[in-house]
């Protein structure tokens, strides 16, 4: 086990809302535009804030939960994404939520998964990102708290967002001064800069293309104006080496023979992923390739099965439909045993119907928008073996969705959490369910499912209408 030096730095607020995602995104941006190769991370399961990330940074963003992984794998995942494709000359780590707010979850302690649990993890200095908006001395008093409330926590420096004024800017910076809490920049309001957002959130990069690029340079450019940029890097320089061996996706799965090909559904109504998934099914034996249910009419040449993760299909709803080829493409694979794997909007894809609309008519049932968000972590039981796990397998999940399924799971289910029913749908080699996994913290279903891909035959069976006609039940 040899060491690594990675300077790196955590962006953390007192709460959501703060403006943590556009200053990371942006301080992201300022480095990678003064020639440093950056490495992106987020704190939590959320899939679109590394979207920008990534895009500021040329390499994938990366997350880092608990959760979702265990907490043995969050230095090594965290030395993959430093490392990979090439070494950072620097990390950027987002946080999630409050500095210490963690899983609201009976079976972990208060603040499990927090921002202050991974920066503690990581041995890395955090910079609070303040929303100043409405408050002037009394940033002081603010500041302090979070500086001392868990020595493990090292603060190493402010970023005041969304300041007024230079007369602000002044007092919040004499209240900080006195408190001998280093400021390391100060943002003021930009409007011009507002981030779109929908029912779960920002609007992810991937949707937005150019405009999404136009908004990463401008907020890199804001930041390189108002941000110590080499106070910033200096900080991130004190953080020590890590002793760990970075995650290897080789290292937790046997390949299989034969190179099945697995589709992996993306385009703009399946944004949500995380980059181990595909790292994972490429090692255990799978070649993976992209199919764009908005754009391609066919599955990729020879696809044994298909990976369908979450994203806004219920925004492309009637595109989807009316992409009947692709529809008819995926029954077929499923009527002639192909694997799939369906999360949230897989599981909405192969609905019957989607807000009415047809879609590829794999599950008895529909699916519809709804006003209630449903959001949290979920440890979950396989009740039923499947293309992912065997029944009685143990995994850890989220779920975040604006849409529910009626009915919500099959005669035979995929999963249990809590004393909550069964959830979703094992039907033949589909896996359909509301709930989204980090194969990083469950590696063997990568395994399971490149093995069922190998075993495919092809060509598959045609579809029938009815496999691809959206009707309801």
């Amino acid at each position: 086990m040899s060491a690594h030096r990675i300077p790196r730095i955590v962006l953390a607020a007192p709460s959501s809302n703060a403006g943590k995602t556009s200053i990371a995104t942006g301080l992201i941006a300022a480095l990678t535009d003064r020639g440093l190769t950056v490495s992106p991370h987020k704190v939590g399961p959320d899939y679109i804030d590394p979207g920008y990330h990534g895009l500021a940074a040329g390499r994938p963003g990366r997350n880092l939960d608990n959760w979702l992984v265990g907490e043995d794998r969050i230095v090594p995942l965290f030395l993959r994404g430093a490392l990979t494709p090439t070494p950072a000359d620097v990390a950027v780590v987002e946080g999630v939520m409050g500095l210490f707010d963690g899983a609201a979850h009976a079976s972990v302690e208060p603040g499990y998964g927090s921002t202050a649990q991974v920066a503690t993890q990581l041995r890395a200095p955090v910079v609070l990102v303040v929303d100043a908006a409405a408050q002037a001395r009394s940033v002081a008093a603010l500041v302090h708290g979070f500086a001392t409330f868990d020595p493990s926590v090292r603060l190493g420096g402010v970023i005041l967002n969304r300041v007024g004024s230079d007369r602000h800017e002044t007092i919040l910076r004499e209240a900080l001064d006195a408190a001998g809490v280093p400021v390391l920049g100060a943002v003021h309001r930009v409007e011009a800069l507002h981030t779109p957002s929908r029912h779960l959130g920002l609007v992810p990069a991937a949707e937005r293309s150019a405009e999404a690029v136009r908004t990463v340079r401008a907020l890199g450019a804001v930041v390189e104006s108002s941000v110590d940029l080499d106070a910033v890097l200096r900080l991130a320089r004190t953080a020590p080496d890590l002793y760990d061996t970075p995650w290897d996706p080789a290292a937790e799965v046997a390949p299989v023979p034969g190179r099945p090909v697995v589709a992996v559904a993306g385009g703009d109504a399946f944004t949500f992923g995380y980059a181990e998934t595909t790292e994972l099914l490429t090692a255990a034996g799978a070649e993976v390739v992209p199919v764009d249910p908005l754009r391609d009419s066919v599955l990729p040449t020879g696809t044994r099965a298909l990976v369908i993760g979450g994203g806004f299909p219920e925004v492309h709803a009637s595109a989807l439909s009316a992409n009947v080829g692709l529809r008819t493409a995926i029954a077929a694979l499923v009527a002639g045993g192909g694997p799939v794997a369906a999360e949230c909007a897989g599981l909405l894809y192969l609905s019957q119907n989607l807000d009415g609309e047809p879609m590829c008519g794999v599950l008895d049932t529909a699916t519809a928008m709804h006003p209630r968000l449903t959001l949290g972590y979920r440890a979950a039981v396989a009740l039923t073996d499947s293309v992912l796990a065997a029944a009685g397998t143990r995994v850890r999940g989220h779920e975040f969705h604006r849409t529910t399924a009626d009915p919500g799971a099959g005669v035979t289910p995929a999963w249990q959490w809590n004393a909550e029913g069964p959830e979703g749908f094992v039907q033949g080699s589909v896996h359909a369910s509301y709930l989204h996994l980090n194969w990083a913290g469950s590696p063997m279903m990568a395994s399971r499912f490149t093995a069922a891909a190998a075993q495919t035959p092809w060509p598959s069976a045609p579809a029938t209408p009815r496999e691809v006609s959206g009707a309801h039940r």
